[in-house]
């Protein structure tokens, strides 16, 4: 029998990765205000997500999962948010043409401030630091008093949050995702890429497919799906005085939620079992996220599937791979066989970033080689297993950025200076993020013909 559940029951565990605020009155103080501060999102929203990747879970859908690494105040402007979701919407059209599926739309946004460190000080020359762990709390200035804990900043970071969800859900339904526009955003950047040849045929599938519709009446001007989308909000929920405070009742179901995201996600770092992190996530009734890396053994990840979803409910969890392009055949079957025997209801999605981050240039950058072959790899694993390789998790921007080499393009290491601006990891920039969605895309295909074969070899 677990013990039982509050939403500060996580404060009686063992806790890695928070901050040690110098001022605990003033900690308390804007925890409890915040706590008087509306939801940002709705207990509604978090189901419909959920029932949503209920269908995912079963293979009937891919979960496209991506944003920026960590979110910033400085950089919080309309445009960037635009650029973001423009792109991402791109992703999603290539990735729903090739499934024949619907994808599940869930950004890395409005939420996603705090960032775990491997080292909780950061040197430089002979100087030491706290280390910068996101603007929610500390800023990223290298100076002694930009590094303390500012409890302050949470309230900052709930009223970015606001305005970003304000912009995304009326892009979402506003007009700005109209499916003709989308596409031919995608057609500029085809013409554009020195790679286009290798994608202007899907795209040429979708242009005649959509010319079909339209000789049909199928239009957006009569068709609501077609002209608006359904766009989610995720982020690592790492600050959990934070998360306490953002966490309400649902007035219909009686049921706790997180209302900071509609899904959270516990890191590699933090997935402890009898730990803090773990104890909140399983009392919240939103769908949720496990990070999944090189040291996670199938007995451990069987223990915490128990802990977060007792009930085997379809779409609640979502375990997200992140092992390193030259590890995925090492560690991914055997955790898929272990979920596959134990007859877990969950959604594999694929993180190809976090663990191809590399030095070059004195830039931390991620190869797009890698993350690609992660990519494949992942996918090759699931056709092996019989299982279906459900979503991609990726960190991303809309902005022209230099920070992962390679692509199309063949961004080199000694182009990084020239826009580097992430505040922690590298992300892939506008053209990477929709090439890496092509290249998927044909795996999806895969996928998708190796079903069709099924029955007419069962027949035969």
């Amino acid at each position: 029998m677990a013990d039982k559940w509050s939403p500060d029951s996580w404060r009686s565990k063992p806790i890695l990765q928070v901050p040690e605020y110098p001022d605990q009155e003033a900690l308390a103080s804007v925890e409890q205000r915040l706590s008087t501060y509306p939801p940002l999102v709705f207990a509604g929203e978090a189901r419909a997500l959920k029932q949503q990747l209920a269908d995912v879970a079963a293979g009937n859908g891919f979960l496209l999962q991506g944003g920026d690494c960590a979110e910033s105040f400085a950089e919080h402007h309309p445009d960037h948010i635009r650029d973001f979701f423009r792109v991402f919407l791109q992703m999603a059209v290539v990735l729903t043409f090739a499934a024949s599926q619907p994808v599940v739309k869930v950004g890395r946004i409005a939420g996603q401030f705090a960032k775990p460190r491997s080292s909780n000080i950061e040197k430089k020359d002979d100087v030491e630091l706290p280390s910068y762990r996101g603007d929610i709390i500390n800023d990223i200035d290298f100076n002694s008093g930009s590094r303390i804990p500012d409890p302050s900043r949470m309230a900052m970071a709930y009223r970015q949050s606001a305005a970003t969800l304000n912009l995304l859900r009326a892009f979402a339904q506003g007009g700005f995702a109209n499916l003709d526009q989308v596409h031919q955003w995608m057609l500029g950047f085809i013409t554009d890429s020195p790679q286009g040849h290798r994608y202007k045929e899907l795209a040429d599938r979708i242009t005649e497919s959509l010319a079909f519709m339209r000789a049909c009446g199928i239009k957006s001007d009569n068709v609501p799906q077609m002209r608006g989308t359904d766009f989610f909000t995720s982020h690592e929920a790492l600050l959990l005085g934070y998360e306490e405070a953002l966490t309400r009742v649902d007035s219909t179901s009686g049921d706790w939620y997180a209302t900071s995201g509609h899904m959270i996600w516990i890191g590699d770092r933090t997935r402890q079992p009898d730990h803090a992190h773990v104890e909140f996530f399983r009392g919240v009734k939103n769908p949720i996220g496990l990070k999944c890396g090189p040291s996670l053994t199938p007995d451990g990840l069987l223990e915490l599937v128990d802990i977060l979803n007792p009930d085997n409910e379809p779409g609640r969890l979502t375990l997200i791979a992140r092992f390193g392009a030259d590890k995925v055949f090492d560690h991914l079957p055997q955790l898929v066989r272990a979920v596959e025997r134990e007859g877990k209801s969950v959604i594999w999605s694929c993180d190809p970033m976090h663990g191809n981050t590399i030095t070059a240039g004195g830039y931390k950058t991620r190869p797009f080689d890698r993350i690609l072959k992660e990519v494949e790899a992942f996918f090759a694993v699931h056709r092996a297993e019989g299982t279906h390789a459900g979503g991609v998790h990726v960190e991303m921007t809309g902005r022209n950025v230099t920070e992962c080499t390679g692509g199309a393009r063949a961004l080199t290491a000694e182009q990084l200076g020239d826009r580097y601006h992430t505040y922690c990891d590298p992300r892939l920039n506008a053209d990477q993020a929709l090439e890496l969605a092509f290249l998927i895309a044909e795996n999806l295909k895969k996928e998708r013909d190796g079903r069709k074969a099924e029955p007419m070899a069962a027949s035969a």
